[in-house]
């Protein structure tokens, strides 16, 4: 019990960090400009590359060792998270043709970002239940510091391009914040079963990146550089890529 309460606290902060991020939506007004669109585009594009690098396929690389070559999981995985989410756009493309492309965005953004967080919060929950047990409490608290600090862009990259598409302030804020609900649902359950689910979590965080990729290029990148003005989107790739490359190589 006391592994759960423990795997309970840590993700519950990430968590709550994923909100704080979501609630940067708040502020915003119905309709913005084209080039702060852009701008809000290439800076979630931006976050989700390098979460999708340093987040996720680096530590599945290292998860890997002692289990199979870094490069199989990381490239397995990445590759099968890329054509999973190839075949739902085209799913929800063929559904969904009368709204345009805007609501099969959003469903695509929302998903990769919640997909993206699952195999965090079980990193989360499986470093506080081996502290429970006697292992690195420091340790533990350093990756949830780590992870939560990382979310606050995250959740800031799911509502503010949703509520570019249209929707209110709330129904953004809460699909940002809904997104990071997984942590501790899936960091509790991998705490619960720890031993059986370290082998497969290189594989699970690969997939995670394999999908995010996938939504940055198909869909967030091309609405960064709509209209043939292109610095605006381009500029805030960077930023958004630099931004969480920082935190994750500092709280890495």
């Amino acid at each position: 019990m006391e592994t759960i309460l423990w795997a309970a606290g840590g993700t519950g902060f990430t968590f709550l960090m994923t909100v704080l991020g979501a609630a940067a939506v708040l502020p915003f007004g119905k309709t913005v400009g084209a080039g702060v669109q852009r701008a809000l585009y290439g800076l979630a594009a931006g976050v989700m590359l390098a979460a999708s690098v340093f987040s996720l396929l680096l530590p599945a690389i290292e998860a890997a060792e002692g289990l199979y070559p870094g490069w199989l999981a990381a490239g397995g995985g990445m590759l099968a998270g890329t054509l999973t989410f190839m075949a739902v756009d085209r799913a929800l493309g063929a559904k969904l043709p009368e709204t345009g492309g805007g609501r099969k965005r959003t469903m695509l953004l929302t998903t990769a970002m919640t997909l993206h967080n699952i195999p965090e919060g079980m990193a989360v929950g499986l470093s506080f239940a081996l502290a429970a047990e006697g292992g690195g409490l420091s340790a533990a608290m350093a990756l949830a510091l780590g992870i939560g600090i990382q979310n606050f862009p995250e959740g800031a990259a799911v509502s503010l391009p949703l509520r570019q598409e249209g929707l209110s302030r709330g129904r953004a804020f809460g699909r940002g914040a809904a997104s990071g609900v997984v942590e501790p649902l899936f960091g509790i359950l991998a705490a619960a079963v720890y031993g059986a689910v370290r082998p497969v979590m290189p594989w699970l965080l690969a997939f995670a990146a394999g999908a995010m990729l996938y939504v940055t290029v198909e869909e967030l990148i091309p609405q960064a550089q709509l209209d043939g003005k292109a610095d605006y989107g381009t500029l805030s790739v960077m930023a958004g890529f630099l931004i969480m490359m920082a935190l994750d190589v500092a709280l890495g």
